[in-house]
């Protein structure tokens, strides 16, 4: 092979920042090389969830080149906040593989409603943008990660 080809390990993937919401061309051989931001500077992986809202939503599920697993939660429910723990240690084993976010329904309705969630905690997983898998109530991490992997195709 030539050096000019490019393979799936070279082929640059979108990674939307965690911090500044940029977004940023990592090459899937170099994920895991602790990547930072071309516009702020940060890493681009911190093994925790990133909040999202509607703002900065699409950028994340429906630009980014990475699977995104998405917990829709809200700040009164306390399954919700049980699960909070087990959902950051999900991400620290699932990064930088899969971006992990927390969608809070009670500040952004909007998107509760556009993704008709009826309950809570209920985690959905999107990968290029549209929903592959969606499971409603609270977890542990390693069910979570678990369930994860199983939705994704290998």
């Amino acid at each position: 092979m030539s050096t000019t080809e490019r393979t799936p390990a070279t082929d640059p993937l979108l990674v939307a920042c965690p911090h500044c919401h940029a977004p940023n061309r990592v090459p899937a051989a170099r994920l895991s090389e602790a990547p930072v931001c071309g516009r702020c500077g940060q890493g681009l992986f911190n093994g925790k969830p990133v909040a999202l809202g509607v703002d900065h939503f699409a950028t994340h599920v429906n630009r980014g080149d990475l699977p995104v697993l998405v917990d829709f939660w809200a700040p009164w429910c306390g399954p919700c906040k049980m699960m909070a723990p087990q959902f950051e240690r999900a991400a620290a084993e699932l990064e930088p593989q899969v971006r992990l976010a927390k969608v809070d329904t009670q500040s952004e309705p909007t998107l509760g409603q556009q993704y008709a969630i009826r309950s809570i905690p209920t985690l959905v997983l999107f990968k290029g943008g549209r929903e592959r898998a969606r499971q409603a109530g609270a977890m542990a991490a390693a069910d979570i990660v678990r369930w994860t992997r199983q939705h994704l195709p290998g």
